[in-house]
């Protein structure tokens, strides 16, 4: 390890993160610019936020660790990503909700749907339900840039979770979400450079893209056997219909982080800091291109890891790991390219971990410093908001933490589809009936998160297997893991959610009667 180069570039990125950071705390002048950074921000640099708080080290660590045990089937997710996380999200949903937004004066999203519905029950119960499921999200996050450091660094998986958290709480805290979207722009553009050079390298050194992905096919006899016997039929090939595998990757991984994406608190709220929809129009081709670098090349090189080690030790990647997935990408790296290369891939992993985890704890922050301590009080003691928004942090880190020593191997990808899938189950149907359908009730609105958060619920218990049969309950009540049984036990809880969160959505609000008309044709103004 070269200390002296290491040194450098680690001073030198630090410095200019610290300097965005401080710009950030010093144009925070009031809660508006901590929120929603004063809703005055650049297409590019909310382009490059959003897509650098979307793209995190679970992406490429942890989905691409996946692809390296799954294969090509996974870039899927990658259609999922930029056609409904970028371009659905963005113009049909990104639009309105800044529009919206405005009329409403919303800061965060569950503020957003509490005061479009006139219910401090809503912004309550959302600001709660994030709270105590997003730590699992950011602890994903978290063990992504831990392995990387412990990969690259040498240096213990344990110390490196301490340091990190330490680093991105420092500017999120005193920053706000200027001083978080500053950061992303930068952090953004490191990882968009060092992913495709990454994807180029990779492609050179194999021979180029057809004889890499030969190589590819060609490992089907390598496929561990018991992938083969939940319906793995090659690295890039679609795994067999209906087979354990086809629904872990495509209702889970696929679906479940394809369609969560729309229902994301940490990326809605970046809707409202740009001051026109035109900004919205222009970052919708910066998103996509870089969507498609960033999840494309993690998921292309996780496959091809497999090509590398065989070529070079005979083993495929997961045998090369121990069966951790979450340690492919670094062993990868460190393995495959110089070490000069490997230092500037780190910084576009911390940059990856970095922007996203500074979004996450923003908006578990806000989620009990506004949407439950703000309604609480009201008027009284509102100029602690922001204080008790930073003990939220705090206390998030400390849960966080706590649970990056404590999830174990292999679990960034299904940790992140589980946050997703159950943001989607609770919060899309009433998100979108609010910006679509000015027949909406409070009461339809309610029913839908409430449905989809129980069914969600039931589902984890009682049904989808990877949980139920850690939390026993099934087994203990009725003598089995899971109630379903063959391969739809490996259904994802929003195939289930979602449905039903829509049904129940639709069906009370026509039941029941619009509290308010003129507050929901306010609402729509402009729209």
């Amino acid at each position: 390890m070269n200390l002296f180069l290491l040194t450098i570039v680690v001073i030198i990125y630090l410095a200019v993160v610290s300097y965005l950071g401080y710009q950030g705390y010093k144009n925070t002048k009031s809660s508006l610019d901590y929120n929603v950074a004063g809703r005055n921000i650049h297409p590019y640099i909310m382009a490059m936020s959003y897509g650098a708080t979307f793209i995190s080290t679970s992406a490429i660590v942890g989905f691409g660790g996946t692809a390296a045990q799954f294969g090509f089937s996974l870039l899927w997710l990658t259609a999922c990503n930029i056609w409904i996380g970028i371009f659905v999200a963005f113009v049909f949903f990104g639009k309105r909700t800044r529009r919206m937004g405005l009329n409403l004066d919303a800061h965060t999203f569950p503020e957003f749907l509490g005061k479009r519905l006139g219910s401090v029950f809503v912004q309550r119960f959302m600001g709660i339900i994030i709270f105590l499921t997003m730590p699992l999200y950011i602890a994903a996050v978290l063990i992504g840039a831990s392995r990387i450091l412990e990969g690259l660094l040498r240096i213990d998986y344990n110390v490196a979770v301490v340091l990190f958290t330490t680093l991105v709480a420092a500017y999120v805290i005193f920053g706000g979400l200027k001083g978080v979207m500053y950061t992303d722009a930068l952090q953004g553009t490191l990882m968009f450079i060092g992913m495709v050079v990454l994807l180029i390298a990779v492609y050179f050194s194999l021979g180029g893209i057809t004889p890499a992905h030969s190589a590819l096919t060609n490992l089907a006899s390598h496929i561990p056997e018991g992938l083969r016997k939940i319906g793995m039929t090659g690295w890039t090939k679609s795994p067999v219909p209906g087979s354990p595998l086809f629904w872990i990757l495509y209702s889970s991984l696929v679906l479940g982080v394809g369609v969560g994406v729309l229902a994301q608190p940490q990326l809605i709220v970046r809707y409202m800091t740009v001051k026109s929809n035109q900004e919205i129009n222009r970052a919708v081709i910066i998103g996509g291109v870089f969507i498609m670098a960033m999840t494309g090349t993690a998921f292309v090189v996780g496959a091809l890891s497999n090509v590398y080690f065989v070529n070079s030790s005979g083993k495929i990647a997961l045998a090369m790991v121990g069966g951790n997935v979450d340690a492919v990408i670094p062993k990868f790296i460190a393995d495959f390219m110089p070490s000069w290369f490997g230092y500037l891939f780190m910084l576009v992993i911390l940059s990856a971990a970095m922007s996203t985890l500074s979004s996450q704890f923003h908006a578990l922050g806000t989620s009990i410093g506004r949407d439950v301590y703000g309604t609480t009080l009201k008027g009284k003691g509102k100029s602690w908001e922001i204080l008790v928004t930073k003990l939220g942090i705090v206390i998030g880190l400390i849960i966080t933490v706590y649970l990056a020593y404590h999830l174990g191997e292999s679990v960034i990808a299904r940790a992140t589809s589980i946050f997703f899938g159950l943001m989607a189950s609770c919060f899309l149907a009433p998100y979108a009936a609010s910006l679509y359908w000015k027949r909406l009730t409070r009461k339809g609105a309610i029913a839908g998160m409430m449905a989809g958060f129980l069914v969600s619920l039931f589902s984890f218990l009682f049904l989808h297997i990877s949980e139920s049969k850690v939390f026993g309950l099934s087994k203990l009540l009725f003598g089995k893991d899971s109630l379903l049984s063959g391969s739809s036990v490996f259904i994802d809880p929003l195939v289930f959610a979602l449905p039903v969160s829509v049904a129940a959505t639709i069906l009370v609000s026509l039941l029941t009667k619009v509290e308010d008309p003129d507050h929901v044709d306010r609402c729509f103004k402009g729209i």
